[in-house]
Parts: C-alpha cells; sequence; structure tokens
C-alpha cells in the first residue's frame, strides 16, 4: 500500500490550510469589508482537495477505470465521430463544450441574493453533485460505445422510462440550444471587433485540424503555440477591424447572424470531429481559461473588496428586481451551470466518449473540466460582488421597475437600500463608452463591467472602456463554443431516437442520417432564435423563462440513469455518490416547477401571470413589458405554454425517476433480472497518459511502447480504422 510522503503530506495541508481560511473569513465577517481574494482562496483549495482525493477516489475505487479496456474511440475509430484524440485537445473540446452561458450570468443574477449563498453552492455543488454526475456520465457512455443519455436510459431502466428521458433531453436540448443561441445573437449584434475575432477562429481550427492529422501528427505544443498566436493576433486585429472601413462588413443585423449562425451549426456537425470541433474548441479554452487566470491573479493583485452584501433582504423576502422568487429554490436553478448542469451530461455522453482515448483520463476531463468551469462561475460572481451593488440593481433591473433615465433610476434604486446618484450611474456608462447601462439584464454586461473593474485596477483607468468591450466578445466566444458541440450532440440524440424506429439511424456516421438530423436539430433551434429575434416576446424568448428549471431537471435525468447504472453494476454501497445529489436535484427542481406553475404570485407563476394579463385584457389595459394589446396576447400566451411544458417536463423526469426506482429495487432483490448492454472487453493497444502531464510510470511505458513499435507516436500506437 502506497503511503504519502512528508512533503506531499505538507503541501496538502497548506492546500486546505488556504481552503480553509477562505471559508472562514466568508462566513463568518459581518459588516466590515472582506476582500474577494478569500472567495479566490476558498474555491481553489476546495477544488485542489475534491480532485486529488474525492474525484480519484469515485474513479478507481467505485467506477474502477481500466485503462487497459479499448474505448468506443480505439474499437470503433472511423474519422468522423469516433476518434481517439490527445487529452490535452479533448480536454480543451470537452471544457469548451460545457461551458457555455450559464456559469457566466447564472452567478451574476445570483448574486441579489448576496455574494455568500451563491459562492456555497458553486463551490459545494460542483465538488459533491456537478462534477460527479459529468465524470459517472463519461464513465458510462463510454463502456457503452457512446450512447446518449436518453439512449442509455432506454436500454438500462426500460422502454417506459426511457421513452420519457428520451423525449425530455430531445426538448431540453432544444431549447437550451436556442437561448444559447439568443445570447450569442445579442453579444454579437453590432459588434465588429467580437464578429471578426469569433470569425476568425474557423480558419485557425481548421489549419490546427490538418496540422495535427496530416501534417504534424501528435505534434500538441507545436499546434498550441500557432493557434494561440493566430488567436491574440485576431483578437487584436479584431479592434483594429473595428476602427476601420472593413467594419461596416463586420457590423452584422441579428437577422444576419442568426442565417450565419445556423450554417455555422449544420457545418459543425456534419464535418468530422478533427477538423474544425475539437481544434476550435480546444483554441477558445486558451482563451477562455487564461481570461479567467487573469481574472484570477488580478483579484490577488488589486485585492478589490465585495461591496455586495452576504446575505440580502432579498433572500428571504423573494421579491427581487433581478428574478423573482426566494433563495430556496431558485438561487440554486438561477446558477446552474456552475455547480450542476444536466446540459453537460449531454457533452458527457455525446461528443466526448467517442473521442477519449483511455478510460483513466475520464477523471481528468470529466472532473477536472467541470471544475474549470465552476472557478469560472466563481470570478463571474466575484466581478459582480465587486461593483456598487447601486450600479448592480440599475443594470439588473427591468426599465419597467426603475424608469429610462438615471435619475429615475437612482430613487427606485435607492428604496431597496442601495444609493447610488444619477451622476455616478452617467458617469459609469461614460467610462465604457456607453450611452446607458440601465437595464441591461442578463448578466453579461454586469459580467464585462465587473471585469473592466478589476483588470483597469492593474492596468489603469484608461483602458476600462477596452476591458469592458473585451469582456462582452469573450463572452460570446465562450458561448459560441457549448453551441456547436451542444448541436453534433442533439444529432446524436436524434440520431437515437430514430434508431429506435429505423437501425440504420443507430450508426451515428452514416452519412444520409447525420445530414438528416443535422437539419431538423438546427431547423428546430434556428426557427426559435428566428422568431426571438423578430419578436421580443416570441420565439426563444418565450422558453427563456424555463431555461434554468428545465437543465436542472436534465440533471436529475442524468442522476437518475447514473444510480440505476451503478446499481446494476455491482455498485450498491457506492449509488450514494449520485444518489444524494439526485435527491437534492430532484427537490429542489420539482419544488422550483411546482411554483412556476402554482405560485399567486404573478412574478413567479405562470398560470397566475396568464390570469392577470388576461383580466387586464379583459378590462382593456395593457401592463409591462407590454407596449400594445397584441403584446398582451402574446403574454398570455407565453406563460400559458411555459406553465404547461413546466409541468409537462417535470412529469416526465418525475417518470424517469419513478422508473429508476423501480428497476433498482428490482435489481436487489432479484439481480438474475437485470442486464447490462456495456460493450464486451477488448484490450487497448494505445499508450496514453491519465493526466495532463505523465508520471514516472507513464513515460517509461511510452517509452518502451516506441522501442518497440520503432516510430514515434505522442497518442500511442493507433489502431486501424473500425467499421464505417
Amino acid at each position: 500500500m502506497r503511503t504519502a510522503n512528508p512533503r506531499t503530506i505538507v503541501i496538502w495541508t497548506l492546500v486546505a490550510l488556504v481552503g480553509a481560511a477562505g471559508w472562514t473569513v466568508l462566513a463568518l465577517s459581518r459588516g466590515e469589508e472582506v476582500s474577494a481574494a478569500w472567495m479566490v482562496a476558498a474555491a481553489l483549495g476546495s477544488y485542489a482537495i475534491a480532485y486529488r482525493f474525492y474525484a480519484k477516489f469515485i474513479a478507481y475505487k467505485v467506477l474502477k477505470v481500466d485503462r487497459t479496456r479499448a474505448t468506443p474511440a480505439e474499437r470503433l475509430n472511423n474519422g468522423i465521430d469516433f476518434h481517439p484524440t490527445d487529452r490535452r485537445v479533448l480536454l480543451g473540446h470537452h471544457f469548451a463544450a460545457i461551458a457555455g452561458a450559464g456559469p457566466l450570468v447564472g452567478p451574476v443574477l445570483a448574486a441579489q441574493m448576496g455574494y455568500l449563498p451563491g459562492t456555497i453552492w458553486i463551490i459545494v455543488g460542483v465538488i459533491f453533485a456537478g462534477a460527479v454526475q459529468d465524470m459517472v456520465v463519461l464513465f458510462f457512455s463510454t463502456r457503452r460505445d457512446g450512447r446518449s443519455l436518453g439512449q442509455m436510459a432506454r436500454e438500462e431502466i426500460g422502454p417506459f422510462g426511457g421513452a420519457a428521458a428520451l423525449l425530455a433531453t430531445f426538448v431540453i436540448m432544444i431549447i437550451l440550444l436556442g437561448v444559447l443561441a439568443l445570447v450569442i445573437v445579442n453579444a454579437l449584434a453590432q459588434s465588429p471587433w467580437g464578429t471578426f475575432s469569433i470569425a476568425m477562429t474557423i480558419p485557425i481550427a481548421l489549419l490546427m485540424g490538418f496540422y495535427l492529422r496530416v501534417l504534424r501528427p501528435g505534434r500538441v505544443a507545436e499546434v498550441s503555440l500557432i493557434g494561440v498566436g493566430l488567436l491574440l493576433f485576431a483578437l487584436v486585429a479584431g479592434r483594429w477591424v473595428a476602427e476601420s472601413s472593413w467594419a461596416d462588413a463586420f457590423t452584422l443585423a441579428p437577422s444576419t447572424l442568426v442565417v450565419w449562425m445556423v450554417a455555422y451549426g449544420f457545418i459543425a456537425s456534419i464535418l468530422p470531429v478533427w477538423m474544425l470541433l475539437a481544434p476550435r474548441d480546444y483554441l477558445s479554452t486558451f482563451m477562455k481559461i487564461g481570461t479567467i487566470v487573469l481574472l484570477a491573479l488580478g483579484v490577488v493583485i488589486a485585492l478589490p473588496t465585495l461591496k455586495m452584501d452576504a446575505v440580502t433582504d432579498f433572500a428571504s423576502r423573494g421579491d427581487g428586481p433581478v428574478f423573482a422568487g426566494s433563495l430556496f429554490p431558485f438561487v440554486f436553478i438561477t446558477i446552474a451551470c456552475g455547480a450542476l448542469s444536466g446540459f453537460h451530461a449531454l457533452i458527457s455522453s455525446g461528443t466526448t466518449p467517442k473521442m477519449i482515448q483511455k478510460e483513466t483520463q475520464i477523471r481528468m476531463i470529466g472532473y477536472g473540466s467541470m471544475l474549470m468551469e465552476s472557478s469560472v462561475a466563481v470570478m463571474a460572481l466575484v466581478a459582480a460582488s465587486i461593483i456598487d451593488p447601486g450600479l448592480y440593481f440599475a443594470m439588473n433591473a427591468p426599465a419597467g421597475v426603475i424608469g429610462d433615465t438615471v435619475q429615475n433610476a437612482s430613487q427606485v434604486v435607492g428604496s431597496w437600500g442601495y444609493q447610488i446618484s444619477p451622476e455616478a450611474l452617467a458617469r459609469a456608462a461614460e467610462n465604457v463608452e456607453e450611452s446607458s447601462l440601465l437595464s441591461r439584464t442578463g448578466g453579461a454586461p454586469t459580467l464585462a463591467i465587473g471585469v473592466s473593474e478589476i483588470f483597469s485596477e492593474v492596468t489603469g483607468g484608461s483602458l476600462r472602456a477596452f476591458w469592458y468591450h473585451f469582456a462582452i466578445m469573450f463572452e460570446a466566444l465562450f458561448i459560441l463554443t457549448a453551441l456547436d458541440a451542444g448541436t453534433r450532440v442533439g444529432r446524436f440524440m436524434l440520431q437515437d431516437i430514430l434508431g429506435n424506429v429505423y437501425r440504420p439511424f443507430r450508426n451515428v456516421s452514416w452519412k444520409p442520417g447525420l445530414v438528416i438530423t443535422s437539419a431538423v436539430v438546427c431547423g428546430l433551434w434556428g426557427y426559435f432564435l428566428w422568431v426571438g429575434v423578430h419578436e421580443p416576446l416570441g420565439g426563444i424568448n418565450q422558453l427563456f423563462p424555463i431555461f434554468g428549471i428545465s437543465n436542472q431537471l436534465l440533471a436529475a435525468v442524468a442522476l437518475a440513469v447514473c444510480t440505476t447504472l451503478l446499481v446494476k453494476s455491482g455498485r450498491l454501497k457506492w449509488a450514494w455518490i449520485t444518489g444524494v445529489p439526485l435527491a437534492w436535484d430532484a427537490t429542489v427542481t420539482l419544488t422550483a416547477s411546482w411554483q412556476k406553475v402554482f405560485s399567486s404570485d404573478p412574478k413567479v407563476g405562470f398560470f397566475k401571470q396568464r390570469q392577470v394579463f388576461q383580466d387586464a385584457i379583459d378590462r382593456g389595459e395593457v401592463l409591462p413589458p407590454a407596449k400594445t394589446m397584441d403584446d398582451m396576447h402574446t403574454v398570455v400566451t407565453n406563460s400559458t405554454v411555459d406553465g404547461v411544458l413546466s409541468a409537462f417536463l417535470a412529469l416526465l423526469v418525475v417518470v424517469v425517476i419513478v422508473d429508476a426506482t423501480r428497476v433498482c429495487v428490482r435489481h436487489v432483490r432479484r439481480p438474475a433480472l437485470s442486464t447490462l448492454s456495456e460493450a464486451p472487453y477488448v484490450e487497448s493497444k494505445i499508450i496514453a497518459p491519465a493526466g495532463l502531464i505523465a508520471t514516472k510510470e507513464e513515460k517509461e511505458e511510452e517509452s518502451r511502447a516506441v522501442v518497440s513499435a520503432g516510430t514515434p507516436s505522442e497518442a500511442g500506437t493507433q489502431p486501424p480504422a473500425g467499421p464505417q
């Protein structure tokens, strides 16, 4: 049995003390200024301990990952969807694919409740729920030829619960993709800098893909330097373009952006993963992680204080202007992706299991990527909490509440107990070269203000506007990578559904099938996006209010499938690892669903909102946010659709959980009746490290493989292509 040496014990003791110190200061400080650096310390210390001990325990003790077992990428390698991918590139792809709008804007909105509730849920939630879900789903999908979450539910739970899971996951996926696309459109519309820089990532990614595949296979370090250099040039050139005569060519209207995004989503979904999707996600990860690391360093250097209260009065009253509802359950729904996200389960059972080289890499890619995303959420919460609370509420409260003048906004925000002068509101907008910051809802502009605040403390106030617009562009790039990977995963899900009716669709790389299903998926989210862009209250705007709940309901489905598989695969004593997060998530999301459907508060309950607006229509009145009587009818329709859809999705999830419970109980009583759809064992020929940095033993194993093969290969010996 291996024992830790004194040096290791000292290092991990210091890490634990740093994290404990951060938590102590955050929990006990009341009334005095608290440095944001303590929030960073609490997060990083907790993440390090969790990855080193808890994630390792789950991977090797519970799941028993097997480095000798061939993954689907190796066995079914066809160069289209199944392709063994270097662990560093795949880590970048997976992180970029899961890191969408949630970790950026969710924590910003949740800051309405104070910085402490959000911090606790982001860190504790990711360690015991979100990262666990991602890793366990990735493991079981890898053992099942990269099956989608819904298809695994159908095969392991049964046709009834499985059909509910398939339907729920696909419907929720379309909603999530539409919302992600809308956020991107809002960020890039009329922004030549952002549009040019993001457009340039596509040819850069294609170059990287061909470089690794054709020109210099295995030379990840080389292609990384080339890609990062070109990316930095594209970022700088984007500002030049915005200030040049070319600006008009890259200043696109929202409707034009919709067309380009749908076209890009379709192409990215059907091209081989090595050509565009994986290298582009890997490339964007450098910018994402680089920006977050710089933010953390900026916090440590500038030591900004947390100006938001630890817990605000809105947490108990539930009448906050940013979003209505009490701390429980809505702060957990709002933060979503930073702690636990059902969308991640779709990626972990979508593209990633078809590309992973070794089962031993599941810990780094599944658990590690989610910790990286959670760190993004922490930095977003920091950015929202260090700005003046009066400015925060003026930016995130709707115009119907605070009005459209700085004088009126100052008075309304002051009535909530947060003082800010009209001059300060005007000056904040002027500092970032915006005409107004009032009612810039959605979280993204607030995050950009916080980012500019931190960076300008280090680089000087003259660059505040530059950092603000850089952050807006950064957010668009952050979200776009989730859209292209999500579209491909949506294609896999639809192929699984259709494959139950027409067998050729089960082969996810069957070209007629992948073209047809990609077109359907892009057409669905593209339709909702197109209508939403042209009708402020229609299309995807209609479904936006159920985005958070849908995502968390999807997590409940994923955790139910994971728990069932743990029980059926002989790991009953470890079922609590996903069973406890499942119980918590189901309690939170079903409570939120009940309140959104049946609450008597029109700001919370969909059907109550419908009643209020219908009564106003009967009286001939127009209520905000509607501006015309047609808008009033649209609000009534939206409230009805959202209420019915919320109830329907909650019912589907209840069916999945109940059926999963039935299967687990039956297995415990009569194990002989259970069957597993796990792919048979095939010995792996690939030699590859489990982590980012190869251990001494792994380097020796690679050296022996190189000597025996006679040719150097960073990814090890590649098997011949499998069936196509």
